[in-house]
């Protein structure tokens, strides 16, 4: 009789999808930047059945000025990594992290007077 018994702390597919620890990592370093530039003030990471998400917001009690989604059902299409702006357009999407950021890096770059 095999029983299988899962490792602890590993997602299962009642816990949602979830951000890997390295995927944090490299979110976490833009906000990081941006915190310091002043642009962005709060987080919040949501983990849904079909998507994670990590909400960027200016102010806590506003609606979120990007999402960050890992929809790992996507990894074969288009990719699992989306950037969505505050309107709910899509601003980039693809199977690199890093490359998917890049759009919210431009904003970091501002011409010195």
């Amino acid at each position: 009789m095999n029983s299988f018994t899962p490792f602890p702390g590993s997602p299962t597919p009642e816990q949602g999808v979830m951000f890997h620890r390295t995927e944090l990592n490299v979110i976490l370093s833009l906000y990081g930047r941006m915190v310091a530039a002043g642009e962005w003030r709060d987080y919040g990471i949501s983990t849904l059945r079909d998507v994670a998400v990590f909400s960027v917001f200016r102010r806590t009690a506003e609606n979120p000025l990007y999402k960050i989604e890992k929809r790992p059902k996507l990894r074969n299409r288009q990719g699992e990594y989306a950037v969505i702006g505050m309107d709910g357009q899509v601003l980039k999407r693809g199977h690199d992290l890093r490359t998917v950021l890049r759009v919210l890096e431009r904003k970091l770059i501002r011409s010195v007077d």
